[in-house]
């Protein structure tokens, strides 16, 4: 029996050992959490470096990680494989852009104007649409969210004047399971 009780006696006395170890770190977390800026930075300087004119210019694979480019005028913008995440755009103008192959997630085009943009190849889960101007623009074999589809399908009109598509057919919104076409004002 005596046995046994040293057994638990240093089984014990490890498992406090460990704690020790690590109680500093626990207290530490507990006091000062990690913050989610911590784990997505944003640049203040460098968005900051975002308030000139962009128009027109060769963005191509540059990154915004929690940029508010809000009202921003990127158009006729080369953002071709660029990476937008938790970004605002709201407002913004992507007019004429180029934004093949954009990795846009959870990313907000809120009343952007997306007119005659090429979205061609593009991963656009999570993100959102809401009053967005897409005439003429080109979505072809890009990702989106089943719910952003439907409502971008209800209001797409005109063709993309460089790649000859017609927006209604790049959103593949023919035969999409609860779709209905837009009726003709008139």
């Amino acid at each position: 029996m005596s046995i046994e009780m040293v057994s638990i006696f240093s089984s014990l006395n490890k498992s406090f050992k460990r704690l020790l170890i690590f109680l500093p770190l626990i207290i530490g977390l507990l006091l000062n959490p990690i913050s989610a800026n911590a784990l997505y930075p944003s640049d203040p300087s460098s968005v900051d470096g975002l308030k000139g004119d962009l128009h027109g210019q060769d963005l191509q694979n540059t990154e915004y990680v929690k940029y508010d480019l809000s009202g921003q005028d990127l158009g006729e913008t080369n953002l071709q494989g660029a990476y937008m995440s938790v970004t605002t755009a709201a407002n913004a103008s992507f007019k004429g852009a180029n934004m093949d192959s954009l990795i846009a997630y959870a990313t907000r085009f809120d009343n952007a104007d997306l007119s005659n943009a090429i979205l061609t190849n593009s991963d656009l889960l999570k993100s959102y649409f809401d009053g967005a101007n897409i005439d003429g623009t080109d979505f072809t074999d890009s990702n989106l969210d089943l719910s952003q589809r439907k409502a971008l399908c209800a209001r797409a009109t005109g063709t993309n004047p460089k790649t000859g598509v017609d927006t209604l057919d790049s959103l593949e919104c023919t035969g999409l399971k609860g779709y209905m076409p837009p009726t003709p004002k008139g």
